[in-house]
């Protein structure tokens, strides 16, 4: 197993209930990957993701092992899920709270109520098809494709996220609440397929959830599943290649010139990482370096982790605070990949729901805005400074009165970090954009469709990012890897 993030543990323990013994080779210092734990100064800080939607994919690697998750971890329901800010003050409050809901569009505007219910409906019947039916579904073949065809167009999954919500809701400020979702997993909410408004009823159906001591205690518990399993774990082992024979991978080749070899393998690195670095050009047909080249990557991401010493009351667990423009701002970082005057940030308070990140009396944040991923130009060995006061002054001067005074620690992480630390293509901060034409059957497959014996998992593979996506691929290892007895 290469990588420890969340696909690749999630993998692991699947693999290890079928009969593996497995290896986890982690090029970092400890698990998690994008899912690490950075502890600075007293406070404790997730350097990736901080929500947990559809938690019954957690409850499952734990039932794997014969255990409960809630022994060991305590998921802890948000409400409201997350507040958006808009520039001019208003707040719409998002939650799974129907009648609310209703509510806060009222608010809004009360003509798009009716179109908002109609909205959800569509939503729920995305859902159904591209979440319970295809969401753990290989696309092994373009027959697999052909077969979901006419549900993907009766579901309007050639057009745009935008487009679709905007058939249902007329008020520009709604259009934005229910069209930013694919943001969350790398997407331009104006070029991701409408498959993506499954969404807003993935968050209603499961709720949106924290894990107390940080999405770091779901790593942890992973780890501990792993071990439990008789599995190995090695950190600060980077893979340098992928041994490939007669066609097939028979092991890894780690930085240090030392080869593992093992039956199968499986990479949950960053899928065009895996194939641009990890596989021998010769031993690739399909995901060769001009197709690598000409794919379309997620934006990058700039993200502060910072603490204060003191309290923000009035703040949030989530908060989304938008700038003055929206798809101006998008076509900026996605298309013209320009680092523009003006941002949209995702604010996150752990602190409001669990006060130990942080030393008695302070609140840990971290805030991150996307950017334009590496082909953009920047350096941001230049730029991250200017940047970070740049968003520290909008927060000061919108939601976090007194920042300047207030800060005691502070790190930051660019595109520039995620390519050299993560090993992210071009410093994407999700790996292949989420385009119709980078989804299931055209997104790198889960079983290589180059190589024999390789599997991959995690962002950069159907379904996709985010927690469900990616531990959604390692479900579909379970259907597409042979079982441990055919390599006894």
């Amino acid at each position: 197993m290469i990588g420890s993030g969340f696909g690749g543990l999630a993998a692991a323990i699947r693999l290890g209930a079928r009969g593996y013994r497995v290896t986890v080779v982690e090029k970092l210092g400890g698990p998690g990957g994008r899912a690490g734990v950075l502890r600075q100064g007293g406070f404790t800080f997730d350097l990736g993701p901080t929500i947990v939607t559809a938690p019954f994919l957690f409850e499952e690697l734990w039932a794997l092992c014969g255990r409960r998750m809630a022994d060991d971890v305590e998921l802890r329901a948000m409400t409201p899920f997350y507040q958006i800010r808009f520039e001019s003050g208003a707040v719409f409050n998002m939650s799974g709270d129907e009648a609310a809901m209703r509510a806060e569009v009222a608010r809004f505007n009360p003509n798009d109520v009716e179109g908002f219910q109609r909205f959800m409906r569509r939503s729920e019947a995305i859902y159904r098809v591209g979440f319970e039916r295809l969401g753990d579904a290989p696309f092994s073949s373009i027959v697999d494709m052909a077969r979901i065809a006419g549900d993907l167009v009766r579901l309007g999954g050639h057009r745009s996220v935008y487009r679709l919500v905007s058939k249902y809701i007329r008020d520009e400020r709604l259009r934005i609440v229910f069209s930013f979702h694919p943001l969350l997993i790398g997407g331009n909410p104006f070029r991701a397929s409408a498959i993506y408004c499954l969404i807003p009823f993935l968050e209603k159906r499961w709720g949106v959830h924290f894990a107390m001591g940080g999405t770091g205690a779901l790593i942890s518990g992973l780890v501990k599943l792993i071990e439990s399993q008789g599995g190995d774990l090695r950190y600060g082992q980077e893979v340098e290649s992928i041994v490939v024979e007669g066609g097939s991978a028979t092991g890894v080749r780690l930085a240090s010139g030392k080869t593992i070899r093992a039956s199968l393998v499986v990479s949950n690195a960053d899928s065009a990482w895996t194939y641009g670095r990890l596989v021998p050009a010769a031993a690739r047909k399909r995901w060769t370096d001009r197709r690598l080249d000409r794919a379309r990557y997620s934006m990058g991401l700039f993200v502060w982790y910072f603490g204060t010493n003191r309290r923000y009351e009035g703040v949030g667990h989530h908060t989304i605070l938008l700038g003055p423009r929206y798809r101006e701002l998008l076509r900026d970082i996605f298309d013209l990949k320009r680092l523009a005057p003006d941002f949209s940030l995702y604010l996150h308070r752990p602190t409001a729901t669990d006060p130990t990140l942080a030393p008695k009396g302070c609140d840990a944040f971290y805030v991150l805005s996307p950017a334009p991923n590496l082909l953009g130009g920047q350096d941001w060995r230049v730029e991250a400074e200017p940047y970070r006061r740049r968003i520290a002054r909008a927060l000061e001067d919108s939601i976090l009165p007194g920042l300047t005074d207030a800060l005691v620690t502070s790190h930051v992480a660019t595109p520039l970090d995620f390519q050299s630390r993560l090993n992210s293509y071009h410093g994407a901060g999700f790996s292949l954009e989420p385009t119709l034409t980078q989804s299931a059957w055209f997104r790198p497959h889960n079983a290589s469709e180059d190589v024999r014996n390789l599997f991959l998992v995690g962002a950069g593979v159907h379904p996709g990012a985010g927690l469900p996506g990616v531990l959604s691929s390692a479900r579909i290892l379970d259907k597409v890897a042979p079982h441990a007895s055919v390599f006894a």
